[in-house]
């Protein structure tokens, strides 16, 4: 197909005359937009995408089979990519749209069996080749499952563009430390950058270690994998808390009588302690006296208790 037939359906699928197309993109609106979803063969991966590599998609395979497509792919159309970069007609194919954010999924859309995907075609993001690529860089830089490395690439294409790591932190709203940081990665010899990509070296130890010295690299890491090897100390649990011990119960102090006729002594429990002044043998001779001493000796609340047991061992009528 013709760039001038391209242009001609692309204008119709969106509904919008050239000229609108025009003055959208100057004003700063999105172009093109379709009001369905596309098929997968009028979208083109992005030539100059930052990820070098579309690998490792099981986990984005199984969840467009699972859940579907949950966000829609940034793109723009041909026309408005092949004038920031017209050298690239061949490498788009007969696709109508090129992916900026997105590729990976569609990707894995190919490989999952499905046959559309909706797509939100914004042509300001292309509106010169260095727009188009930090844009690209952008929308990839801030997805969550950038590999460290391609992380690092990404920033250092920014500063290429911008001049300096200050304007690129400024760019990103983020610390001139931050963005040091990540490009530190790439000061780490090809073996450790490797590992890094592998995750055998840890992301942090390694940014440390790309500050070093090359010939201070090789040493290090091996003491950051040995760490990370190694077995961790059980957390130490803290000793359960004693339980409370309950209190010391006084001795009961035992009245013991004697009741008369039978000779026979009867012990008296005291449920709380009885001062000792209390604790003494009573000798029961009459009926009168076994009055006079329960009223002398022992609480009240015990009167009813001793009262039973009087009578339960004792012959008294």
């Amino acid at each position: 197909m013709k760039a001038s037939e391209r242009l001609g359906a692309a204008s119709s699928f969106s509904g919008l005359s050239s000229r609108r197309q025009l003055i959208n993109q100057a004003t700063g609106r999105a172009t093109g937009r379709p009001s369905s979803a596309v098929h997968l063969d009028q979208l083109a991966h992005n030539p100059f995408n930052p990820r070098e590599e579309l690998t490792s998609l099981e986990e984005t395979i199984a969840s467009l089979q699972e859940k579907g497509q949950l966000t829609a792919l940034t793109v723009v159309t041909r026309e408005a990519f092949l004038t920031a970069h017209p050298d690239q007609d061949d490498a788009l194919g007969d696709a109508e749209w090129v992916v900026l954010d997105g590729n990976r999924r569609l990707a894995a859309a190919h490989q999952a069996g499905l046959q559309e995907l909706r797509i939100d075609v914004n042509d300001t993001l292309a509106a010169t080749a260095t727009d188009l690529l930090e844009n690209a860089l952008l929308a990839n830089l801030h997805r969550i499952d950038l590999p460290p490395m391609d992380e690092a690439k990404v920033i250092r294409d920014l500063v290429k563009i911008h001049g300096s790591q200050g304007k690129v932190a400024k760019r990103l709203s983020k610390s001139a430390a931050w963005v040091s940081q990540r490009l530190a990665l790439l000061n780490l010899s090809p073996d450790l950058q490797e590992k890094v990509e592998t995750g055998k070296l840890k992301v942090e130890p390694a940014r440390r270690i790309g500050r070093m010295a090359p010939e201070q690299q090789a040493e290090a890491a091996a003491e950051a994998i040995t760490a990370a090897a190694a077995p961790k100390a059980p957390r130490q649990r803290p000793a359960p808390a004693e339980p409370e011990s309950a209190p010391v119960q006084e001795p009961q102090s035992v009245n013991a009588v004697k009741t008369p006729d039978t000779g026979k002594t009867v012990n008296a429990v005291n449920t709380e302690a009885a001062p000792a002044s209390t604790v003494q043998v009573i000798e029961l001779r009459s009926p009168e006296q076994i009055a006079t001493d329960l009223t002398r000796h022992l609480p009240g609340d015990q009167l009813s208790q001793l009262t039973e047991l009087l009578l339960e061992h004792s012959t008294i009528q």
